[in-house]
Parts: C-alpha cells; structure tokens; sequence
C-alpha cells in the first residue's frame, strides 16, 4: 500500500514535503538516509543512548511545545504537521533569533558544552545538545531555574561514556548565563497552522485520525493494521527484529485520547497522553510519585511514550502498571460497537496478552483520587538507578481508619507473567492494625504469593526478598514522621545482583 500524503514537517523555517516515505520507516533513517543529517547519530536503536535526540515542536494551549525524542524509533510519519530541530540546526535556523548573537554563532546549548569541556570522543555530543536545547526552551527561555538536580533528571536518558557526566551538567546549569536565544514563536506558530490544514487521509499506509470516531473506524476498517502510539517499544520491532509493517494505524492524534479530565472522585487520562504529562498529573495529586516517575526511562521515552500504549503492551516489568493497579484504576476499551470498562488487573489474560479484541482500543485510563488517610509508595528495583528495567515494581497503597487497615490495594511488577495484584496479601492486611509484626507477616506473604522467574536482571529468590524487604520498608517509611518520610524514593542501585 502506498501513502497518498506526503510527510510535512517545519525545519529551519521552512516546510520539508517528504514523498513516498513507507509507513514503519523511523525518523533517525529518514534524517540520515533522505536529508543527509548526519549529525543525528545512530547508536543503540533501542531509544537508551540518546545519541539520537532530536527535539520537536508542536501546537499546545495556544503555544509551542518543545519535547526532546529518541528518532531511533519514532516513526517518521508521526511528527507529521510538527516543527523538528536537529544539532546542525540550531546555528542555522532562522526562527531562533538572535538579537545578542550573529547568525552562525553557537546556541547557547552548544555554547555552555565549549565552555564547561562537556564533550570528548564527541559521538554523544549531538544528543546531549539536542537534550540541552529542549531544556533551553522549556526552562531558560521561561527564566526557570535549571537546577542540578534537574539537570541530571532531565539528562538521564542521554548516555556518556567518558566525562563522568559533571561538565555536562554545569553546562546546563551555566546556559542561563549566556545571551539569550529564543524561537520566533508567533512565526512558527503562523507556520505551523498553515501545515496543518489538510484533512487526514481515509486511505493510506500511515492513517492517523484525529477525533475518536474515525480512530474506532479506522480501526474496524484496518484490523491488520499496527497500532502505535509512542513506538517506544513497537519501534524496537522495526529496529531490532526487522519487522515490516505495510499499514500503521496512529492513535495519538485523535483529540479525545489527548485529554486530561478532574471529576469529582477521579481523574480520566486519554490513552494517548504522553508519559511525561500522565506522571505529571498523578505527581500533582501524588507528590511522593515525582521521584518514580523520574525513573520511568529517560526524558526522551517519556516524551513519545504514552500511557495507554504502556498499559496495552502489557509487559510484566512495566511500571505504570502496578502503580495504577495499587490505586485502583480502570480502563475504558472502545470500538463502533460500543465501549466496556475494567479493573486494569481484569486486563490480561497471560504474558503480553490481553482482552483487547481485534477491533478495539483502549482510550482511557480512570484513577481514583487520592482520599484522607491513603498511605501510598511505590519502589522500582533495577541495576541501574537511572534508565533502566526493573526487576521488581512493587506499589502499596493502605486506607487507614484509626491506625487499622480499613482497605489495601498492592500491585507487583516483575514477579508474575502479567502486572499482578497481590489479593491474598490484601486480604491478610484487611481490617488489621498496622504495625511493624503485620508488616514482616505481609512481606512473607507476599514472598509466597508470587512465583517470579530467574532472568539477566535477578533471579528468583532476588526477587522474593525484595518483595518482603519491600513491605518492611513500607512500613518504616509509613511509622516515621509525614515530613521525615521518604515516600517514593528507591533503594540504590542494587550491585548485590551482580
């Protein structure tokens, strides 16, 4: 099948058409392999390196929103109406005016890595830029504080191999002191409207719908098509295992997969959201989440990587899931037919299989908000501390009534062939007092509750201790003062598995 639309995209300040560009091709070959750009690098093809980084622009609230992406495994026909810089873009692109600076001159970005030696063999060196860049406009640009702290969380899902990573997080602390850069918003966004005007195509390789109705029509018309979303994981299919697809169904531009809704008793996230915004508005509820949230991947992932499409994958390391499992949320599938709503935990049927059936998708994600006396943690287990799978993803969320147990909800990851609910341990921590004893007898429940596998990130009784060390955990944690507790911080990096 061929695409009867060609790919437009806003680069330097003009429109780029691309024709005849197939539906599963990645953006990172499209740069390298169409538009010469070798300066985008190709590294790991996974979207773990950021050697890849790329930063994209798009039209949100009346504004340009700038994210960060690994073009590793992004298809191109997804930034299809959006704006795209590249390293070799930023000293010569137009709409970055420079008022304080000649054009040719360095951004303040590449600037900052010159003056703090934040590059050595250089082949990283794009990405970070790129990474840096996405800050720049996102923070200095807005006269916020780019921190240390968040300096290395927003640099976590680019990889180094030689500085040691201290230049390159001075020189995104020291880009605010140099001459301000900014992106001609009001022309961009003239540009940008412009580009996007056309209708979207019935008919073609890459059909992307933009409101629900033609998304569930599409789908029940294509059921051979691929589903994708962020492709942070469809992409490694590409990339990895050398899948061909030759149609591709885009979930992430119909309007109501987009949004965000607060009712009274809870919130309603749009499968399409990204992860970065779905972490976002759970944290807002949830402050103990920020630092879980972090870990989920790298900046990159998190921006192309949507919460539906993590739930759909089913993975049983993913993350999000026992989270949401622990604070009780339900899921909506759609399809013409009709729509059908579920516990999460209802969801899977066996390892990476699910209820979905072949003409639906699944459009929302329903979390209860939070109620007075929740007590919540989540723990993510992993070698690395930074941009890496877990081996055990535990989440435990206690309803307490006068130092009693009124109601417990535990969602485990990393330990089962799906993400799990731990009902037997629920049911032992019912209407009980909480204390350090129950604690210790949850743990050893949990510990025989589950059957986890042996794998390259732990074996099996790595996990079961991690489960009981967990709950024990927990319950320090909930003992000590609100102000001295530690919430959702996670035990170090865990060089006892090697």
């Amino acid at each position: 099948m061929s695409n009867t639309r060609p790919l437009r995209f806003i680069r330097r300040g003009r429109t780029v058409t691309l024709n005849g560009i197939a539906a599963d091709r990645t953006l990172l070959e499209v740069l390298r392999e169409d538009l010469a750009c070798t300066d985008t690098k190709e590294g790991c093809g996974e979207g773990d390196c950021g050697a890849c980084t790329v930063v994209l622009g798009s039209v949100r609230d009346g504004a340009v929103h700038y994210q960060s992406i690994n073009s590793c495994i992004r298809l191109a026909h997804s930034i299809d109406g959006m704006a795209l810089w590249t390293a070799g873009d930023l000293a010569s692109d137009p709409l970055i005016e420079r008022a304080n600076q000649t054009a040719g001159g360095l951004h303040p970005a590449q600037q900052a890595m010159v003056q703090c030696h934040g590059s050595q063999c250089g082949f990283c060196t794009p990405g970070f830029v790129m990474s840096l860049f996405g800050m720049y406009q996102n923070h200095v640009c807005k006269d916020r504080t780019i921190t240390r702290e968040l300096a290395v969380e927003e640099l976590s899902g680019n990889l180094c191999r030689c500085t040691g990573y201290r230049p390159i997080f001075e020189a995104a602390q020291g880009m605010a002191e140099l001459p301000r850069i900014q992106v001609n918003e009001a022309a961009l966004l003239r540009q940008l409207a412009a580009l996007n005007d056309a209708p979207p195509l019935q008919d073609a390789a890459y059909l992307a719908p933009t409101t629900l109705g033609a998304l569930l029509r599409a789908r029940a018309d294509h059921p051979q098509a691929l589903i994708a979303a962020g492709t942070t994981d469809v992409g490694l299919w590409i990339t990895k295992m050398h899948r061909q697809y030759a149609q591709v169904l885009d979930v992430t531009r119909a309007a109501e997969l987009l949004r965000i809704d607060t009712h009274e008793r809870h919130i309603q996230i749009g499968a399409a959201v990204s992860l970065t915004d779905a972490f976002a508005v759970l944290a807002r509820h949830w402050p103990q989440l920020h630092r879980f949230a972090t870990r989920f991947a790298g900046v990159p992932v998190r921006n192309s990587g949507t919460l539906g499409g993590n739930i759909a994958n089913g993975s049983p390391i993913g993350d999000s899931m026992p989270l949401l499992i622990a604070l009780g949320a339900d899921i909506t599938l759609a399809s013409v037919r009709g729509e059908r709503r579920m516990a999460l935990e209802d969801f899977y049927t066996g390892y990476r299989k699910n209820l979905l059936a072949s003409d639906e998708l699944l459009t929302a994600i329903h979390v209860p908000l939070p109620v007075p006396g929740q007590q919540l943690a989540a723990y993510k287990i992993s070698k690395r501390f930074d941009d890496d799978i877990s081996a055990v993803c535990l989440a435990i969320n206690l309803q307490m009534e006068d130092g009693v147990i009124a109601n417990a909800r535990i969602g485990a990851g990393g330990v089962a062939a799906t993400p799990a609910r731990a009902v037997q341990t629920e049911a032992l921590l019912a209407s009980r007092k909480w204390d350090e004893a129950l604690a210790s007898e949850a743990g050893e429940s949990l510990q025989s509750e589950f059957n986890p596998i042996s794998d390259m990130r732990a074996s099996s009784a790595y996990r079961r201790e991690m489960l009981g060390a967990l709950m024990r955990r927990f319950w320090f944690e909930s003992a000590l003062p609100a102000g001295q507790r530690t919430g959702l911080d996670t035990l170090k990096p865990l060089e006892v598995l090697a």
